[in-house]
């Protein structure tokens, strides 16, 4: 049957198993935005306020249900609106398909009227990229596209269509499904064996052999202070089950990354913890100390190393990761594995006995002890004045286990990863590696409408959530009940302390002090607002707003905090980790 390329884009994501586009309509995508409207019972349309917070959207949609994400711009300055987006998805290896409109093939190349080269500004920062040039090649296209962004190390990827080629016709042919006796052409089969080998070959570096497994037990068995080191990669391949039977049977302790909160539970013995800038004195003490370094599903970013010369310096490292480029990137390592971490650490624990002895001695319970005075629960509890700690603790404890996180960038974004009581995957979402200041509401409607029956609760802060308010007409326009809590210290809180510590208290540009209300925007918007500024008000205010999410509405909750609250501990740029001010 013939459909137009509008139409077979449409049933193309309806394969895939699509149910939910993030995007903002315009001239070059009108042909697919009516045939969206067709299929409107088959695929939910989220109009957004500005096309990043579409790519937002689809991250975080993708982060929280383990599936490809969608979003949709048009030409120009939309295709580039989405451009923070998906390096923000890229650099946190988030699957994002990003679908743009583009000018007519035969005015490409001629600075038309919004016109970019879409797939020569994304080239750095995804996997791949199309242009579809031929209408008979989009419907492979969409599946080659969902195939590498959800393959291997995931990723985001874009697709760039002319408007002619939704325009014009092709015959549709429906992915054949094992087991299918339907007659296929024999250029169907050729583009399928096509697609296969282009597959296989992007994802062959992916492999690891029994010796490499032999070799990590014998790591292992050797060692008598391995501490694991846990990534984002854990939650990515569905390993937190083999990351905990590993810690147990080592009795290690196990330090997080920011994108590996969620991979351990938080509430388990082996929990150390953050570990690198703001990381506990446990973790950062632990990865000194250690003889091995087990980096699982983990890239040694800056955040967490500091010096790389002075990490982990008595310990060897033993790297698992599907990533072969990530190996001796940043820290040289003894011994690797490259493979998926559900596979590889399965096949590892086949390898160990059921306890390895070590020798750490109760060291790591001394350790968990050294907190920052502010941040202990007895010091937030009696503060008349709100502290973070007691905020998210409070929130975490009203939403529930079920609950999921998501922050903005900045200090609030650091104590939800110290205080929230994240205890399983995909439950606390963040911009880790760009660390983009305007992620968060986005990412929050995304991760609300892919768990609609999940308690979404964004942590952000004065300075990033002048960023991104506008989606607060979304959340009304959509009905999707997010709990949004605004830690408003009138300040851009994390250049403040830096200005603090390093600058000599010169506060250049960091002060919010002012306008808006975000009480009364949140009202505009259609959205109960609360205020509160202190222990009891909050209380209060969240009896409110839970109330409002009960009833299907979004709540906002505008928390007044201490200008010159810090994030602690922290390490200065150029000291090694266990260096910090407390």
């Amino acid at each position: 049957m013939k459909y137009s390329g509008a139409r077979i884009l449409i049933e193309a994501l309806a394969e895939q198993g699509v149910d939910t586009v993030f995007g903002y309509p315009g001239g070059a995508v009108l042909n697919i935005y009516d045939e969206l409207y067709r299929a409107r019972d088959r695929i939910r349309h989220i109009l957004v306020s500005h096309e990043q917070h579409a790519a937002h959207a689809a991250d975080g949609y993708a982060r929280s249900t383990g599936k490809a994400g969608v979003c949709i711009a048009t030409s120009g300055p939309g295709a580039t609106n989405l451009v923070t987006g998906i390096a923000t998805a890229a650099m946190d290896s988030v699957p994002l398909v990003a679908i743009t409109g583009n000018v007519p093939t035969g005015l490409l190349g001629k600075d038309s009227f919004q016109e970019v080269d879409i797939a020569g500004i994304s080239m750095p920062i995804v996997k791949h990229n199309w242009i579809v040039k031929r209408v008979d090649e989009l419907a492979e296209v969409i599946r080659e596209a969902f195939a590498v962004a959800s393959s291997g190390r995931p990723g985001p990827v874009l697709i760039d269509i002319p408007k002619d080629i939704t325009a014009l016709s092709a015959e549709w042919i429906p992915r054949r499904l094992p087991g299918d006796d339907k007659q296929a052409d024999a250029a169907g089969d050729a583009v399928m064996a096509a697609r296969s080998r282009r597959l296989e070959e992007r994802n062959s570096r992916a492999t690891f052999t029994a010796e490499d497994i032999d070799r990590a037990a014998s790591l292992l068995m050797e060692a008598k202070r391995p501490v694991l080191y846990a990534g984002g990669g854990v939650i990515i391949s569905g390993a937190s089950q083999e990351l905990t039977i590993l810690a147990e049977r080592l009795n290690a302790p196990v330090a997080l990354s920011l994108m590996g909160i969620g991979g351990f539970p938080q509430d388990h013995r082996l929990c150390t913890g953050l570990i690198g800038m703001h990381g506990t004195v446990a973790s950062n003490k632990a990865a000194q100390k250690a003889d091995l370094l087990v980096a699982i599903g983990a890239r040694f970013s800056d955040r967490v190393t500091s010096r790389t010369d002075m990490f982990a310096k008595t310990a060897q490292v033993l790297h698992f990761d599907i990533d072969p480029a990530e190996v001796n990137k940043n820290v040289s390592a003894r011994a690797w594995v490259i493979g998926d971490l559900k596979d590889t650490l399965g096949r590892l624990l086949k390898r160990l006995p059921p306890k390895v002895p070590t020798e750490w001695n109760g060291e790591i319970e001394k350790w968990k002890t050294h907190i920052p005075q502010t941040h202990s629960r007895e010091a937030a509890g009696k503060q008349a004045a709100l502290h973070p700690r007691f905020i998210i603790e409070e929130t975490a404890g009203a939403l529930g286990y079920d609950a999921i996180a998501v922050t903005d960038v900045g200090q609030h974004q650091i104590w939800t990863a110290q205080f929230y009581p994240a205890h399983r995957p995909r439950s606390f979402l963040t911009s880790g590696g760009l660390g983009t200041m305007g992620y968060g509401l986005g990412a929050a409607l995304g991760a609300k409408t892919g768990n609609p029956r999940r308690p979404v609760v964004l942590f952000t802060g004065d300075g990033c959530f002048r960023m991104n308010c506008a989606e607060m007409g979304t959340l009304s326009n959509h009905r999707l009940p997010v709990l949004i809590i605004v830690f408003n210290n009138s300040t851009l809180g994390m250049v403040r302390q830096w200005q603090s510590f390093f600058y000599e208290g010169r506060y250049s540009e960091s002060d919010l002090s002012g306008f808006p209300d975000f009480v009364k925007l949140a009202e505009a918007y259609g959205i109960p607002g609360y205020r509160a500024e202190d222990r009891k008000g909050f209380t209060a205010a969240l009896g409110s707003a839970a109330g409002d999410l009960a009833a299907g509405r979004a709540a906002l909750i505008n928390a007044v905090i201490g200008k010159d609250e810090k994030v602690l501990p922290m390490v200065p740029s150029g000291k090694p980790i266990d260096e910090q001010i407390m």
